[in-house]
């Protein structure tokens, strides 16, 4: 299975965090690590996410692109990894 690493930045909204989480779901890939921190404005958010699918991760990037809130996403690194689940909030 394919790990990515993917930085994402968004407005900081309550919701923003939960439509995250609900396209990766959505989308066939699994959480393997997650880390977000508020940007240094205080109203943008930076999060850093490792998934893992046997899916091209073109297909996640393009639905997080989508996300109204969301300004920014990179696709940083691919891997072959086990799964290791670990959540940091």
């Amino acid at each position: 299975m394919m790990q990515h690493q993917l930085a994402v930045q968004a407005r900081f909204r309550p919701e923003t965090l939960e439509r995250v989480i609900r396209v990766v779901r959505h989308r066939g890939f699994e959480i393997c690590s997650m880390n977000m921190a508020t940007a240094s404005n205080a109203e943008n958010i930076n999060i850093e996410l490792t998934v893992a699918s046997l899916r091209p991760v073109e297909l996640l990037f393009s639905q997080l692109s989508k996300l109204v809130d969301v300004a920014y996403v990179e696709i940083q690194q691919e891997t072959h990894h086990s799964l290791s689940q670990q959540i940091r909030a």
